[in-house]
């Protein structure tokens, strides 16, 4: 490994600290605790949500439902609100104790279901919420928590022909079709009992208030979980668009293809419907808090900061050079500046290695900058990138050299393999998972 001039890896090394330091106080004061502190709270039996209050007592039964990467935070949370009198289901793609949690709640049912795409498990906790909530009346109250990574966790088809192996096949052949996220998530509500509104259509006519704790863009929360108590603006109509766009009828399995061809899909409930007249939605965390506390961590250690999500869903690559030459645009006016960006990057993997976007981002940064004064962290805040066990990487000007030069790198770029790179180099950020997720940051400091 080539030696580096002792001041200048000097430099490296503490801003490669400085940018870790800023992203474990972003997922500090972005935490779920410190987000129920702030927006729910429980006095002598009156729950406040945000602006609304619940008389617990005056309810015949009061059940939650938590899903997602973060429920098992949030029913921790909501218990410490609360106390010990609540019942429920909770969903998650973990076990409680690989957070570092003392075990399950009591009260509660717990799910493992699948991620990224759903299991027998994510059947069975659907099927079990389904008929929980069913049993409910007029006179109770559902707590819905909902947080990323509930589309696969919580999962059932909406008709009993498409068997689980089918679901998976055509959700395969949504990810691969090349369309947007918005368009593939349209298709996916109408083929489930669960998403689009129905677990709200399932819990009426009790009264109805969700938590969100989101990994989407603030202007769309239906996407979160794909929006499984809130009115879908999408249609049947729309799905068919979008299967005739993208050719999807061909790659379905048989038993979706048919649905789309006897124009079986049933549609989804909208916003006149009887199961949102006494429903509530609140957004208590997302990327924009993560990106914020990030903001106010970088002030606080000297740099000037300025905040760019434009490049949200953009692909990796093209989302790194826009980020760089940001960066080198600030750095020209003032001498110590951060740039953070919120949001996901996009990576089309083929034969891939170990590794994640962030990671497979920080390495293509890392390209582009040697012997440069900047150091890019990019992590995910639900401690997961990809396949591997990092949630991303920092890197800098010396990380090209670092790794055994630009030959090794480009490697590792061209078989989405980054994690072993920045695992020898010590530069892989591990948290392991947070309990939380409010999507990427991405921290870019010139100096």
């Amino acid at each position: 490994m080539p030696d580096l001039p002792p001041e200048r890896e000097r430099q490296f090394r503490e801003m490669r600290e400085v940018a870790r330091e800023i992203f474990t106080s972003a997922l500090k004061n972005a935490s779920i605790a410190q987000a129920f502190a702030r927006h729910v709270h429980c006095d002598r039996g009156v729950l406040r949500i945000c602006e609304d209050l619940y008389d617990l007592n005056s309810y015949s039964r009061v059940f939650v439902v938590s899903i997602g990467k973060a429920a098992h935070t949030m029913v921790e949370a909501l218990e410490a609100q609360v106390g010990s009198r609540l019942e429920g289901i909770v969903a998650s793609s973990v076990q409680p104790e690989s957070m570092g949690f003392g075990g399950q709640v009591h009260g509660f049912r717990y799910f493992r279901g699948g991620h990224p795409t759903p299991t027998a498990e994510s059947i069975q906790a659907a099927e079990a919420m389904l008929k929980s909530l069913d049993s409910l009346n007029a006179a109770s109250l559902v707590i819905f928590m909902l947080s990323g990574g509930g589309s696969s966790i919580v999962e059932k088809p909406a008709d009993d022909e498409i068997t689980l192996p089918d679901l998976v096949a055509a959700y395969r052949a949504l990810v691969l079709s090349g369309a947007p996220i918005a368009e593939i998530n349209a298709i996916r509500k109408h083929l489930s009992a669960v998403k689009g509104g129905r677990l709200a259509q399932a819990a009426y006519p009790g009264q109805q208030v969700s938590i969100l704790v989101s990994d989407v863009p603030d202007s769309t929360p239906d996407a979160l979980a794909s929006g499984p108590t809130m009115p879908d603006p999408t249609s049947i109509h729309d799905c068919h668009r979008i299967a005739e766009q993208y050719g999807l009828v061909e790659k379905f399995p048989a038993s979706v293809a048919d649905l789309f061809r006897r124009h079986a899909l049933e549609e989804t409930p909208k916003s006149d419907d009887p199961a949102f007249v006494r429903s509530r939605w609140w957004t208590i965390l997302s990327n924009q808090v993560a990106v914020e506390a990030a903001a106010v961590a970088a002030t606080k250690a000297g740099f000037a900061v300025e905040v760019d999500n434009s490049c949200d869903d953009w692909d990796y690559a093209k989302a790194a050079d826009y980020l760089l030459h940001r960066v080198r645009e600030l750095r020209r006016s003032v001498s110590r500046v951060c740039l953070i960006s919120g949001g996901e990057v996009t990576v089309t993997v083929s034969n891939g290695g170990t590794g994640g976007r962030n990671q497979q981002f920080a390495l293509v940064c890392a390209e582009k900058i040697a012997g440069e004064g900047i150091t890019i962290l990019s992590a995910g805040t639900d401690g997961i990138d990809g396949n591997s066990p990092a949630a991303g990487a920092v890197v800098d000007g010396s990380t090209v050299e670092r790794a055994g030069g630009a030959e090794a790198v480009r490697h590792a770029l061209a078989t989405f393999n980054a994690y072993p790179t920045f695992d020898t180099l010590g530069d892989a950020i591990t948290t392991g998972p947070t309990g939380n997720n409010l999507r990427d940051l991405r921290i870019l400091l010139g100096y």
